[in-house]
């Protein structure tokens, strides 16, 4: 729905200044092909809302909807993160926001390197067979089945795990300690919000990452929350 939501305020902005030929990109492969006519909309959620698209378009001489993977589309992802942390007072003059480009991920910045890693995560057996093609030690063929299974929703890009998720977009891999970290500044850091475990675990999903067990994890950190 978050994407539905985005994709018309940006058509509304659009129709606020006149435009009349609009190109509309986005990341969530499944918005788009609904809105191209490609994909059906099943979801009773999501049938009202590309109900007002549809509605809205009309306003347009000409408009098309283009999916551009999320890996191609981080300055925009990154932008849409910031606005949705801050609240503009349309009496100032907002000042200009300055920028930089880190040649590692900026998760790596906020792990201390004195702290305790995770030298065994959960993806561990996934991530050697996906380089690999290495099987646990006494694994039954049974539990190579399923490890093979498995594989087949993950991606390997260098070093670095990512699950492929429904909608085709790549979830980075993360270990207990790095999840750990996540579920705090999802919560109460400068981007929390306080909310409940399903929605904690839909905004991490949001922001890119994704471990086994983050469900369970976000709903028993939510319910510690006073």
């Amino acid at each position: 729905m978050a994407e539905y939501e985005a994709c018309i305020m940006g058509i509304r902005a659009a129709i606020e200044r006149k435009i009349k030929v609009l190109e509309v990109y986005g990341d969530s492969e499944l918005v788009i092909y609904q809105l191209k006519g490609e994909w059906e909309t099943k979801d009773p959620k999501l049938v009202n809302y590309r109900k007002l698209v549809m509605k809205l378009i009309e306003e347009f001489d000409d408009i098309t909807f283009c999916y551009l993977p999320r890996e191609e589309n981080q300055m925009a992802d990154a932008l849409a993160t910031l606005a949705s942390m801050i609240k503009v007072n349309e009496q100032k003059v907002m000042k200009l926001i300055q920028m930089s480009i880190y040649e590692a991920p900026s998760h790596c910045c906020n792990i201390d390197e004195e702290e305790e890693k995770d030298d065994h995560p959960w993806y561990h057996d996934i991530l050697r067979y996906v380089k690999n093609r290495v099987y646990p030690v006494r694994a039954t063929e049974n539990e190579r089945k399923t490890l093979r299974r498995l594989a087949n929703n993950y991606v390997l890009d260098g070093e670095i795990l990512y699950r492929r998720g429904k909608d085709k977009v790549l979830l980075r891999c993360v270990d207990a300690v790095e999840a750990k970290l996540i579920l705090e500044e999802v919560h109460k850091g400068v981007c929390g919000t306080h909310a409940n475990g399903f929605t904690m675990a839909k905004q991490i999903m949001r922001f890119g990452y994704y471990w086994s067990t983050m469900e369970e994890d976000c709903i028993k950190y939510a319910k510690k929350c006073h």
